[in-house]
């Protein structure tokens, strides 16, 4: 590895040891196999925040079952543009993900996506008649051709069970369901995927943390890294890289914001973590394989739509009820409880003020969600599983979500999705935001691949699209026209 005043170059830095961070390593070690690539996390271990098994609801988000991506228009009708473009996207990840355990690039990685139903149920005339639109408005589309609906508490009791068990027959309830859902283990993909880049030459540093990062004079970046160890004396190292990316969850925006890029300016971070209840009863996890997701409280994010999930984790299974949403000034789930203040600066005041302002309704919900008793939680279990016994469920705290703030109307605007932000130059990039980014996290890698990489992407658009078949449309139609032999692709890598 080259060195400069015994501080050595690498090509590329990636910070945070989770399915982002996971995911480009994978992609570049395929497309510039010469390349160096250093991954620093600063905890002991891969996966240990937001990608962690227990830290999210595991969905291979589809938008098959979640009514957050089909919004309902002012006229009635039912918007599903969203819908489509997420499934577009997680299409992508599963062709990736199809690759590289094809390629013996996923060691150990590949039973961690589950063929798990996917489905809405709905209670009340009113849902009913929502559901049924949006069914009408999905089905219509070839990517949702496959979805079922049925207003038969019968038919609904064969799909899921314990949604109608002992519930009242007088209430009307309908239920949609693909069987083309998946539950997916994040962790252990995120360890696959680093597994099989440390063996093609990346390095990986655990309980490493980057402290610092300026612009190298020469292009590129200077990043200081601490040893974390007990035995490492707090000792820092300083790193060239010609590209960083900073996939550290919540940890980014600091880190974005230490970067001093421009583009970064304005934009602040809300934090909401979530817990769950959780049972591993085994007669109640045999009466149920399916994630169920129903409709979010007026005022609620959408985070916090609530859902009944089968995992599958570490090759045991379990049920997930919740997210029920709380709130702590923490941006990671072992992190600091500071983070929120540090993260306030005079760019951000002002649009993090005009969003707490507009989303009283929300801090509103927040302070009822953190008061509610476990009495009220187990209530609204007990809405999706009337049969429900407190005996058989424990609860269980997910990972920490910081919402993205961002200049806009009226000041500032708080976004629920996620946000690719990246320099000018291209030379550093970083995401911020929530869901549905591991299920999308190949589609923003792309994203991030053309946006940083403007003078490669046009070489690489063959090697991508064999590994990703479905990847298309515009400039990639148009490189389709060049050679995409076996032979061709070798080449390329």
């Amino acid at each position: 590895m080259p060195t400069t005043d015994r501080e050595p170059t690498v090509d590329v830095v990636l910070i945070g040891g989770g399915i982002m961070s996971a995911t480009l390593a994978a992609l570049l070690s395929t497309l510039e196999p010469t390349w160096t690539i250093e991954i620093h996390e600063r905890r002991d271990g891969l996966a240990q925040e937001s990608s962690n098994a227990w830290n999210n609801a595991g969905t291979g988000h589809a938008a098959l079952c979640e009514l957050n991506y089909t919004p309902q228009r002012e006229d009635g009708s039912i918007d599903i543009s969203k819908a489509v473009t997420i499934n577009e996207q997680y299409e992508l990840s599963r062709e990736l993900w199809d690759y590289l355990a094809g390629h013996d690039r996923l060691p150990g990685g590949s039973t961690s996506v589950s063929t798990t139903p996917h489905m809405t149920f709905v209670r009340g005339a009113d849902g009913v008649d929502h559901l049924r639109r949006r069914f009408d408005a999905l089905r219509a589309h070839p990517l949702f051709s496959d979805l079922e609906l049925s207003t038969d508490p019968d038919e609904i009791a064969r799909w899921a069970p314990l949604l109608v068990a002992d519930r009242d027959p007088a209430e009307p309830v309908a239920a949609t369901r693909s069987a083309a859902g998946t539950d997916v283990d994040f962790g252990a993909l995120t360890h696959a995927m680093v597994d099989a880049v440390v063996a093609r030459g990346a390095d990986l540093h655990l309980e490493s943390e980057v402290t610092r990062l300026r612009r190298d004079r020469r292009g590129g970046w200077r990043v200081t890294v601490r040893d974390r160890r007990w035995n490492g004396r707090s000792r820092s190292r300083t790193v060239h890289a010609r590209f960083v990316f900073i996939g550290a969850g919540g940890g980014a925006l600091r880190l974005l914001q230490k970067s001093g890029i421009p583009e970064a300016k304005g934009y602040g971070g809300f934090p909401i973590s979530g817990q769950f209840l959780r049972t591993t009863n085994p007669d109640v996890v045999a009466a149920h394989h399916a994630k169920v997701y129903g409709r979010a409280e007026i005022g609620a994010p959408p985070m916090s739509v609530p859902h009944l999930d089968t995992r599958v984790v570490d090759g045991g299974t379990a049920l997930m009820f919740g997210p029920y949403a709380g709130w702590s000034m923490k941006f990671l789930k072992h992190g600091s409880w500071l983070d929120l203040v540090r993260s306030v600066r005079p760019g951000n005041l002002v649009p993090m003020a005009a969003v707490g302002l507009r989303n009283l309704d929300l801090l509103t919900y927040l302070i009822r969600e953190v008061t509610t008793s476990s009495e009220g939680r187990f209530r609204a279990l007990r809405q999706f599983v009337p049969t429900a016994r407190p005996a058989d469920w424990e609860l269980i705290t997910a990972g920490q979500r910081v919402q993205v703030i961002k200049r806009g109307p009226g000041g500032g605007v708080l976004e629920f999705g996620t946000e690719l932000v990246s320099a000018a130059d291209g030379s550093i990039a970083g995401l911020l935001g929530a869901s549905p980014g591991a299920s999308t996290a190949v589609a923003t890698m792309v994203d991030l691949l053309e946006r940083c990489f403007p003078g490669k992407v046009d070489d690489w658009r063959p090697v991508l699209r064999q590994m990703m078949p479905s990847l298309g449309g515009g400039e990639w139609d148009e490189a389709m026209e060049l050679d995409l032999s076996d032979d061709a692709v070798s080449a390329q890598r």
